[in-house]
């Protein structure tokens, strides 16, 4: 191996973070195009100019198997040399596809743009319930915590004959000592 020369172990883990990415079931062994291309953007290797992603998916489309939707390491290797020529351009082929490997080496899936919460004043403000009136205000407690059931319905007295009578429970009283 040449001076600063990448391991192919440290390529691999890279290969199998990128593989995993997004996919519960995937063992890490193989990579589906969409993480191909996804690895190819996060690590820079497509640059808009040499290399656009329509490249990367057609050398994706070159290396894989024809039935097959995945690659597997061997295979992603064949891709890195192919568009490491690409990529740059006037190097010998091993000296492209270290500065490819240089390229990947250490990087994971980037969560960039991944939707954040939106923290504006107005959902504060509507989402404050010491400010809540009327009917709204029953339903949470004075932390602010919701009440549940008993906070949103009125729950019905069942326990007499006629429901909201004053003197329920005086009715024996009023037998014994008449």
């Amino acid at each position: 191996m040449a001076e600063g020369s990448v391991s192919t172990a440290e390529v691999k883990s890279a290969f199998q973070k990128f593989a995993v990415h997004g996919d519960t079931k995937a063992t890490g062994k193989e990579m589906n195009g969409k993480n191909f291309a996804k690895l190819c953007k996060d690590c820079h290797i497509t640059d808009g100019k040499n290399v656009t992603t329509t490249d990367v998916d057609i050398v994706f489309s070159k290396v894989k198997a024809n039935s097959a939707r995945v690659i597997t390491f061997e295979q992603f290797s064949q891709a890195l040399t192919e568009l490491a020529s690409k990529r740059f351009k006037g190097k010998s082929k091993e000296e492209a596809l270290q500065q490819i490997y240089g390229l990947i080496v250490g990087k994971e899936p980037a969560n960039a743009g991944v939707t954040k919460v939106a923290k504006a004043a107005a959902v504060d403000r509507l989402t404050d319930t010491t400010k809540y009136t009327g009917s709204h205000k029953e339903r949470f407690d004075d932390s602010g915590k919701g009440k549940g059931k008993s906070g949103r319905e009125d729950v019905p007295d069942t326990s007499g004959y006629v429901s909201a009578y004053k003197g329920s429970g005086t009715y024996e009283d009023k037998v014994k000592n008449p």
